[in-house]
């Protein structure tokens, strides 16, 4: 009978995790990262203790919240090089995080703190996506700038999610349009 309790308790706790990421991600649609988690253990219908003992922190949460997005985008990252021109699957790449990064209010600013933060259970996930990054953008020389760094294109990929976040996708992407026009490597004209 011992048995048959503790499998109960482990479906139990199954049930409670899968309302807890249900109720994290309509929270987070509805007011961004920062959502009140007492709310969310609420609307998932169960106590803040509960939350915690799945989720230790709000990166925890969001960490196990974005674990299959992040799955597919390296995925994506991981086979750009071989099927893409080199800025065609830079381009792409940025277009992908962009839009990885709106996928919540805040999500842009709070994977930027996750990776200056080797505590945060974001931090592999956000190293990765800057190895993928700098992959690319190493791919990509001769194409862009000499002086164009994974750094700059992560910078304007934030930039196009926060914008594609505040204001519009269209938007973002035309951002994101005038940023990889201006990361290409400008050929100097030759002397008269």
């Amino acid at each position: 009978m011992a048995g048959t309790g503790a499998r109960r308790m482990r479906a139990d706790a199954r049930r409670n995790r899968e309302r807890l990421l249900t109720a994290a991600d309509e929270g987070f649609r509805e007011h961004g990262v920062e959502a009140s988690l007492e709310r969310i253990a609420r609307e998932a219908g169960v106590s803040i203790g509960t939350l915690y003992a799945h989720f230790p922190s709000r990166q925890a949460l969001a960490a196990a919240l974005l674990r299959a997005r992040h799955d597919s985008l390296f995925e994506l990252g991981d086979s750009l090089p071989g099927e893409w021109s080199a800025i065609d699957a830079l381009a792409t790449w940025m277009r992908a995080v962009a839009a990885h990064a709106a996928a919540y209010r805040g999500l842009a600013t709070f994977l930027v703190n996750a990776l200056g933060d080797e505590a945060s259970e974001l931090h592999a996930e956000c190293a990765r996506m800057a190895r993928i990054t700098e992959r690319l953008v190493d791919n990509a020389r001769g194409t862009i700038g000499a002086k164009v760094t994974a750094e700059d294109v992560l910078a304007v990929t934030n930039a196009a999610a926060w914008t594609r976040e505040q204001v519009s996708s269209s938007q973002a992407d035309r951002l994101l349009d005038l940023a990889l026009r201006g990361l290409r490597a400008v050929t100097p004209e030759p002397p008269l």
